[in-house]
C-alpha cells in the first residue's frame, strides 16, 4: 500500500487557473455563472476563506460507475467496489477505519478530498493510497428486526491530521481491475467557535438506504414493502412495524429515483442530491462554517452554542428526543436556527449501539414529533396504538411542521419582511419550483414575533391541491430569529456545482436563483451580524 499526502496530485491544469484566481465565478453545469460571485473579503480572515484559496480539482468526481440492479428487486449498489466509514464524524486525532468489498477480487485506490466551492471545483485533493489488495466482504445475514449490519474488516486506517479544517470529505474507491468507481463519505468536525454550523442529515441517509438489496430501509417491512417498489404494496407508517437499520453498510444508489437518476452519486448518501448545493455555496461566500453530523447533534448539545447559527438542511427527517433537547437548548441560549430544509424533525428515532458494542449506529422508527395532542388525534382517526409515544410537537422548534409530499413555487408572502431585502420581490412573486418534494405548513401560533414570509400552492404528482406551503421566522429569546425555509429543495435555488443534478419533478426545479440568493444573503448576514 503506498500513501500519498501530495496536495497537487491530480489537479487539472484549468482547476489550478480556476483555484488560484480570484474572480470568484463559479463553474456550475456547464457554465460560468457571475451572480453567484462572493463579496470581496481578504482571503485569510477566516479558515474557509484561507481554505478555499487553495488549489481545488475535479478528480473527486466519478467517471466510471457500476450501478448493478439487484434481481429480483430494483435498486442499485456498486458491487465491484463498495465501502463504508467507521464513524460519521471525526476530530483531529481520530483514526477513521475504511472497510471496503471488491467483487471479483482487485487492488484498488482510495483518494479523499474535502468539498467545498474551490473556485468552483468543488473539491480539494488531501490524501492517497494506492495499490491496495481488496477482497470479497460478505453481504450480512438478516437479523433480528430485520437488521442488516456488515461486520467487514477494516481495509484502510488511518489518523486525521490536524491541519484537515472540518468538512465533508469523500473517499473515491477506484477498483484497478475494470476502473469501477464509488464513494464513501465522512465528516470532519472540530470544537471552534464559527458563524454557521452546518448539520448534515445523515440519519435520514441511512433511513433511505436499503442496501444490499431493495428491501433494507427503515420503510421497508416483511408485510408491506415499500411504496412505489417491488409489489408496489402500501408500507406501513407504524413504528411497529418498520425493521431496524445499521450504519455499518454501504450506502446504495439514493432509493427514491423517481426525483433524481444519478449513479455517479453512489456510496455519498444524500449529501451530494440535497445539501451540497448549499455547502459550496456558503463556502463560495466566504461564511465562517463548520460541520458535524446528526450524531454530533445528539451527542454534544453545548457543542451547538459555539455558532452564530444553526443549520439544518436538505432531508432532515429522522431525529432523536437529545437532538430536539439540544436544539431547543441552543435557541435558548442565543444560537439563530435556519431549517433550509423539508420533512425535518418528523421521525423518532434511537441511536443504539452495533453488534460490537460501538454506539449511534443503529436506528429505529419511534414514533413522530408531533406532541401528545395532535398525536392522540391522529391515533383515534386511524385507528392505531403505536407502541412509542409522540415526541414534542416540530413546530415548537421550526416554527412549522411536515405538510405533504408535492412542490409547486415559493410565493412571497411578506415583501417588507427582511428576509427580502435587495431582492425586489412584491407579494405573490414566485421563484417556480422551489418547494418540494417534501415540505413544512402548519405553522406554530404561540411563539413569539411569528411572521409569515412565503405562502405558496403546492400540488401532488396527479396535481392535486396540497396542504399549502408556509415559510416562517419567529424570534428568540435573546435577539436570534429562527427562520424556516420548509423545503427540501432550498438549497437548488443557490448553486450547481461540478455533477450536480436537479430533481425530476413535475414541480421542474429550475437551480440557482438570484432572489434566492439573495434571501440565503440576508438570512446569513443576521446571523453573523
Amino acid at each position: 500500500m503506498k500513501e500519498s499526502h501530495n496536495p497537487q496530485r491530480g489537479i487539472h491544469r484549468r482547476d489550478m487557473i480556476k483555484g488560484t484566481a480570484a474572480a470568484g465565478l463559479a463553474f456550475t453545469a456547464g457554465f460560468w455563472d457571475a451572480s453567484q460571485a462572493p463579496a470581496a473579503a481578504p482571503a485569510g480572515d477566516n479558515p474557509i476563506r484561507k481554505e478555499n484559496a487553495t488549489p481545488g480539482t475535479r478528480d473527486w468526481l466519478l467517471t466510471k460507475t457500476d450501478i448493478t440492479a439487484i434481481e429480483p428487486v430494483e435498486l442499485w449498489r456498486s458491487p465491484r467496489i463498495e465501502g463504508y466509514c467507521s464513524e460519521m464524524s471525526v476530530g483531529a486525532g481520530d483514526t477513521l477505519k475504511v472497510m471496503v468489498s471488491t467483487n471479483p477480487v482487485s487492488e484498488f485506490s482510495l483518494e479523499i478530498y474535502r468539498t467545498g466551492y474551490y473556485g468552483g471545483t468543488g473539491g480539494r485533493f488531501m490524501k492517497r493510497y494506492d495499490s491496495i489488495q481488496g477482497k470479497t466482504q460478505a453481504d450480512p445475514p438478516v437479523g433480528e428486526n430485520r437488521l442488516r449490519e456488515c461486520k467487514w474488516e477494516p481495509t484502510v486506517e488511518f489518523e486525521i491530521p490536524d491541519d484537515w479544517l472540518s468538512g465533508v470529505y469523500l473517499g473515491k474507491l477506484t477498483a484497478k481491475k475494470e476502473g469501477v468507481q464509488s464513494f464513501v463519505i465522512f465528516i470532519v468536525r472540530d470544537n471552534r467557535p464559527c458563524d454557521l454550523l452546518f448539520q448534515c442529515s445523515d440519519t435520514t441517509w441511512q433511513a433511505y438506504n436499503s442496501w444490499p438489496t431493495n428491501e433494507w430501509s427503515l420503510y421497508h417491512n416483511d408485510k408491506n414493502g415499500y411504496t412505489g417498489y417491488k409489489k408496489r404494496k402500501k408500507w406501513s407508517t407504524d413504528a411497529n412495524d418498520t425493521g431496524w437499520v445499521s450504519f455499518d453498510r454501504p450506502y446504495g444508489q439514493f432509493c427514491q429515483d423517481h426525483l433524481v437518476k444519478y449513479p455517479k452519486s453512489v456510496g455519498s448518501g444524500e449529501f451530494l442530491l440535497w445539501e451540497f448545493p448549499l455547502s459550496y455555496w456558503i463556502e463560495q461566500q466566504g461564511y465562517d462554517v463548520s460541520y458535524i453530523s446528526n450524531v454530533d447533534t445528539h451527542t454534544d448539545g453545548p457543542g451547538l452554542q459555539r455558532a452564530k447559527g444553526f443549520i439544518s438542511v436538505g432531508h432532515d427527517e429522522y431525529w432523536t428526543r437529545e437532538m430536539y433537547d439540544n436544539a431547543i437548548a441552543a435557541r435558548d441560549a442565543g444560537v439563530n436556527l435556519a431549517f433550509l430544509s423539508g420533512n425535518s424533525v418528523w421521525g423518532v428515532v434511537p441511536l443504539l449501539p452495533s453488534a460490537a458494542g460501538q454506539p449511534h449506529r443503529i436506528m429505529r422508527r419511534e414514533g413522530k414529533f408531533l406532541g401528545e395532542e395532535l398525536s392522540k388525534m391522529l391515533n383515534k382517526r386511524r385507528g392505531t396504538k403505536p407502541k412509542y409515544p409522540a415526541g414534542p410537537n416540530a413546530a415548537q422548534l421550526m416554527g412549522g411542521i411536515t405538510a405533504g409530499i408535492g412542490g409547486g413555487p415559493w410565493t412571497c408572502a411578506n415583501p417588507d419582511h427582511w428576509l427580502y431585502e435587495g431582492t425586489g420581490m412584491k407579494e405573490g412573486d414566485t421563484v417556480e419550483g422551489l418547494i418540494g418534494w417534501e415540505y413544512h405548513g402548519s405553522p406554530a401560533k404561540s411563539l413569539p414575533g411569528m411572521e409569515i414570509v412565503a405562502l405558496s400552492e403546492a400540488k401532488g404528482g396527479s396535481g392535486k391541491p396540497l396542504s399549502p406551503h408556509v415559510a416562517t421566522v419567529y424570534d428568540g429569546p435573546k435577539g436570534n430569529v429562527v427562520f424556516d425555509a420548509g423545503s427540501i429543495w432550498w438549497a437548488q435555488g443557490l448553486s450547481s456545482p461540478p455533477g450536480h443534478v436537479l430533481p425530476a419533478h413535475k414541480a421542474k426545479p429550475q437551480g440557482p436563483d438570484r432572489r434566492v440568493q439573495r434571501m440565503m444573503k440576508n438570512v446569513f448576514d443576521r446571523f453573523v451580524s
